[in-house]
């Protein structure tokens, strides 16, 4: 399957989650068996190149994402998460959005020092969420270069401003605007 026949199984939903908003739907994507295996395939050439032993997924779309890809490649996966998820002492840590504020955690004891992780998500638009992992990730002990996206929207400079953080951004599909 091409990127363009990959590309056309993303949805677009106008307006939401505001007016002026081309919403990115990977739902789609995801629901299309052969799609999915072909975005997981392609995905997980980039993890192989990276290094990673480890992949970290955000929640919640970047568990799917990531947590085939690490199932494909044999590795293990790390669950970023929203607060009061994970039943044991975490880290945690809190950044802006566009509109608002939020919190992610890990487990501490679920990245070893010194591991190379990859971060995967579903979605990089201003790149918040993406750095606020990566940090998280790196207080955990994790050496993180590498960041993989189903869907980058560089218009929205997330991709820039991971490069400026001494990450690596990649991309499946990219779209440009918003």
């Amino acid at each position: 399957m091409t990127l363009d026949e990959i590309k056309a199984l993303v949805r677009t939903v106008p307006d939401f989650p505001k007016p002026g908003i081309l919403f990115r739907d990977v739902t789609t994507l995801v629901g299309n068996g052969p799609g999915f295996a072909a975005a997981v395939d392609l995905m997980a050439e980039t993890v192989t190149a990276s290094g990673a032993d480890v992949i970290a997924g955000v929640e919640a779309r970047g568990f799917i994402f990531g947590a085939a890809i690490a199932a494909r490649l044999g590795l293990g996966f790390v669950s970023i998460r929203k607060p009061g998820k994970l039943p044991v002492p975490v880290i945690a840590i809190d950044y802006a959005l566009e509109y608002g504020t939020d919190t992610l955690e890990v487990d501490p004891e679920a990245v070893g020092e010194g591991h190379h992780v990859i971060l995967i998500d579903d979605l990089l638009a201003t790149g918040g969420t993406a750095l606020a992992a990566v940090e998280l990730l790196r207080r955990a002990g994790a050496r993180v270069e590498h960041a993989l996206f189903a869907i980058d929207l560089p218009d929205l400079g997330g991709s820039e401003r991971l490069r400026t953080a001494g990450i690596t951004p990649h991309a499946l599909l990219d779209y440009p605007g918003h």
